[in-house]
């Protein structure tokens, strides 16, 4: 019986330039045929030394409603700052899903103790594999971050690459392990309304421009009829309201895209989070415990 070896890390200089990863992805997504015993990239990418960029740091907070200049990283600002290179990962030709029409679909966080908006991090990136999904094949990409050789932050995001799946072929269930019974909707405690352009804006905060998230015509390329909003930027946006102690266990599944524009209600009860939209549509469901 063979182990699968480890990632090798791979030091990168700087954060890499994410308009030629995207403009890569792209081209290369309709050559991709993914499958979950396909092979991905096993290298571990790396940066030392990161700090968050003040002026987009502001943004991000201001378009997801944490409070702007704190002394700590909203919790889930981190996956931001590895977002260029899980990008990297993501867009290469070894990675075995097409990049465009990637839908996130859950993430779990765990933070250590607090993050200081001005530290300095080391931060790691690599794909820990696929697994088949009832609608396709998802990844599982790992972010880590550490400050002073000793570990902060760390999230297991996955992501679907929606295609035909054989008949009978087991998948993800319609509910994912551990997620709450969403028969019963959790106290309601405030009703947003969503611009159509919040998918640009957080894009431009975050430099998430896939562009299921832009427009209506570029979402309708991958079957969704408008935009949808960053499932990031939902689950940013809930734990602004809800807020999480310096350590905190954080589970989000993403589970109804949320079209803009439009309107969803949030609610929490006990650690648990969700949003809803008209006729109690469950787009997220969440909870938030002390580490």
């Amino acid at each position: 019986m063979t182990s699968t070896p480890p990632p090798t890390t791979l030091e990168l200089s700087g954060p890499p330039a994410l308009a030629p990863l995207l403009t890569r992805g792209a081209l290369l997504s309709p050559l991709k045929r993914p499958r979950p015993g396909a092979a991905h990239p096993r290298a571990r990418l790396a940066l030392t030394g990161l700090t968050a960029d003040p002026g987009r740091l502001a943004a991000y907070e201001r378009v997801c409603g944490f409070p702007t200049g704190a002394d700590v990283l909203p919790v889930t600002y981190p996956h931001v700052l590895g977002f260029p290179l899980a990008m990297r990962l993501m867009s290469a030709r070894d990675f075995p899903l097409p990049l465009l029409g990637l839908v996130h679909t859950s993430i779990r966080i765990t933070r250590h103790r607090a993050t200081p908006s001005a530290g300095a991090y080391d931060l790691t990136v690599h794909v820990d594999g696929l697994v088949p999904h009832r609608r396709g094949t998802e990844a599982a990409v790992i972010t880590a971050l550490r400050s002073g050789g000793e570990p902060v932050w760390e999230s297991r995001s996955t992501y679907l690459a929606r295609h035909r799946v054989p008949a009978g072929r087991p998948g993800d269930p319609a509910v994912p392990a551990g997620a709450p019974r969403e028969a019963t909707p959790l106290p309601a405690l405030a009703e947003w309304r969503l611009a159509g352009d919040l998918g640009r804006r957080y894009g431009a905060a975050s430099g998430d421009r896939n562009p299921i998230h832009l427009y209506p015509f570029t979402a309708r390329l991958f079957g969704f009829p408008r935009a949808l909003a960053h499932g990031m930027w939902t689950v940013a946006r809930c734990l602004a309201a809800h807020g999480a102690p310096d350590a905190a266990e954080i589970r989000a599944d993403f589970r109804k895209p949320v079209l803009l524009p439009g309107t969803v209600t949030y609610g929490a009860r006990d650690g648990r989070f969700e949003l809803r939209g008209p006729g109690d549509r469950v787009h997220l469901t969440g909870e938030v415990r002390p580490a």
